[in-house]
């Protein structure tokens, strides 16, 4: 019988963990201030207790993994109500380079060293302290980085390009199977692809196809189950 409270209370901790993050937001999963942190792992205890821990009622873990939740949920309607509360509750941005110069005191304040800056800028593919105008540290612990002006990258604005209106990618077919709700969405349809799909790929059809995407400039991507691809690397 144990093997089987097991079995359940583990299927129950999953559906759970899995629901959780859908009334929280999908900031619980990436990016985390330190109310969702918090949560997280008090959750992940809960979960791993509710799973394996015989000795415990499930019905006391089901109400805590609740209560954690709705407190966290509550936490976050406060934050998004009150800017003083929000510092305290998701945590604030500290500035760790202004102009250049890199602020010692900050640092020191949040327990952040010289080299764990330089792994954070070497991330950002900055080797050189001297490019960084400015650097912040988020709430959720990612490092934002401003160059100064002349490790800038050039823009097509900076050089004077023609500019054009982009579009969001449109995935019109998905594992080879059509997407009828973007099609019929962005008033497409199967007979239009069908066509499209000639002129780009003589003797194909659509069953050959394993993704299509129309991209931002309104131009169309196949790609195909067949390859044609001799020796396909990584092939063991």
């Amino acid at each position: 019988m144990n093997y089987v409270e097991i079995l359940m209370r583990t299927i129950l901790a999953v559906g759970l963990l899995l629901l959780i993050p859908r009334i929280l937001g999908k900031q619980t999963l990436s990016n985390m201030t330190s109310n969702d942190f918090v949560t997280s792992i008090t959750l992940g205890s809960l979960a791993a207790n509710l799973a394996f821990n015989i000795s415990l009622k499930s019905s006391y873990l089901v109400l805590s993994l609740v209560v954690i939740t709705a407190t966290s949920f509550v936490l976050s309607l406060i934050a998004l109500k009150s800017r003083k509360m929000r510092s305290w509750i998701s945590g604030s941005p500290t500035v760790l380079i202004e102009n250049g110069k890199i602020l010692e005191a900050n640092m020191r304040k949040i327990h952040y060293t010289l080299d764990s800056l330089d792994q954070a800028l070497r991330e950002k593919e900055i080797f050189n302290i001297e490019e960084v105008d400015y650097a912040v540290l988020e709430d959720n612990g990612q490092l934002s980085v401003l160059k100064k002006e002349a490790y800038q990258l050039v823009t097509k604005q900076d050089m004077g390009l023609l500019l054009h209106a982009q579009a969001f990618p449109v995935e019109l077919i998905m594992d080879g199977k059509l997407v009828e709700k973007n099609l019929k969405l962005h008033g497409l349809t199967r007979e239009w692809l069908e066509k499209e799909l000639k002129h780009k790929a003589k003797g194909k059809t659509l069953s050959d196809v394993f993704y299509a995407v129309r991209g931002t400039q309104q131009q169309l991507v196949f790609d195909f189950y067949e390859d044609g691809i001799q020796q396909p690397l990584d092939q063991e």
